[in-house]
């Protein structure tokens, strides 16, 4: 256990805030005046400090260099009607973090430490909330493997990051998403529920291949029939099918339980559609565009927020949606800005006040 006040705070001298536009910010390009550092060694945490914004000191023997154990989170912070900084959902988000470390053998961060420990990070470097509309602050929890020894074991020593970055719109536009077919994301029992790094590295091959086709991202399918949808590889995704919700179910591990994609299923069905969490096949979706039944595609995350999909590519199929058109996905996106910027009732508590 940690005291929640057992955190020491070294200001930085000079804030950097001066020197960044804001009008033209690059996602994770900026990083605020300071971060949280905290380490793990003979099973408890300690050394826990915000400090002014560094590099870090590490052995060429680091463990999460050879090996892999290395989890983050993604929140974001924002500037309410009030001025004030708001967290969307983070206890989620702290849930989730564990989740990922059981998964990677690695040791539970204490709520104190993880949500304390954010929260006074971002006040220090509240500022740093850009007060545009679809503009944030980045939150990154990150902990990795810091044993100095090279072996195929969990490390016995860990370290803690949170980082703050100001970001605009990851997706300015609508995206055009290919249907992956011969890369594999995740199986039943690997880790792809599980926000490791790893699963990002293993995706960057088939996001490379698809951009060369001048798409935005893959389409995960499953990898025994690659016809099962998973994720997309920023963002969980809905389909509209007959004014139904569909997203791929959270049964078999293989995909992140978004706390985006939870926040949509609780508003969609307050906007009167029935939502289904279950397995859905790629060819289900071409057969309702062929029958006129398919509506809408869109992506969830946190970085993404709600990302509506103008081109969908499965094999020689191309399906193509006029984005101006549609209500379900700018009503729902609406509806998330407008509860995180303090424009509408946040009856579900999902705001945590700074």
């Amino acid at each position: 256990m940690i005291a929640a006040m057992d955190i020491t705070v070294t200001k930085a001298e000079r804030s950097k805030l001066q020197d960044i536009n804001f009008d033209k910010l690059v996602f994770g390009r900026y990083f605020t005046d300071h971060m949280l550092e905290a380490d793990y060694e003979n099973g408890e945490w300690k050394n826990i400090e915000i400090k002014p914004y560094q590099p870090l000191l590490m052995s060429p023997s680091l463990a999460a260099l050879h090996y892999g154990q290395s989890i983050f989170e993604g929140i974001k912070a924002y500037k309410g009607k009030n001025g004030k900084a708001c967290i969307f959902r983070p206890h989620d988000n702290f849930r989730r973090f564990n989740i990922s470390a059981e998964r990677m053998q690695m040791p539970q961060v204490p709520e104190e430490l993880f949500m304390e420990g954010m929260r006074r990070l971002v006040e220090l470097d509240k500022n740093w909330i850009p007060d545009k509309e679809d503009y944030s602050l980045y939150i990154r929890p990150i902990m990795f493997a810091s044993d100095e020894v090279i072996g195929v074991k969990p490390s016995d020593s860990y370290k803690f990051l949170i980082l703050l970055s100001p970001t605009g719109p990851y997706y300015a536009t609508p995206m055009r998403i290919y249907v992956e077919e011969k890369y594999t994301r995740a199986a039943p029992g690997g880790v792809g529920f599980a926000k490791t790094a790893g699963n990002y590295a293993a995706a960057l091959l088939a996001s490379a291949v698809a951009k060369e086709q001048g798409y935005d991202q893959v389409l995960w399918t499953d990898a025994h029939s690659h016809k099962n949808i998973q994720e997309i590889g920023t963002m969980n995704v809905f389909f509209i099918i007959n004014n139904v919700a569909i997203t791929p179910g959270l049964e078999e591990s293989t995909i992140l339980e978004g706390v985006t994609r939870q926040s949509a299923i609780t508003l969609l069905k307050e906007m009167g559609l029935k939502v289904e969490e279950r397995t859905l096949n790629i060819d289900e979706v071409i057969d309702s565009h062929k029958a006129g039944t398919l509506q809408e595609v869109f992506g969830t995350g946190t970085a993404a927020t709600i990302s509506m999909i103008k081109e969908l590519k499965y094999k020689d199929y191309i399906i193509n949606f006029d984005t101006a058109t549609w209500k379900i996905a700018p009503g729902l996106k609406k509806w998330l800005t407008d509860i995180r910027e303090g424009r509408r009732e946040d009856k579900y508590g999902w705001m945590w006040n700074v």
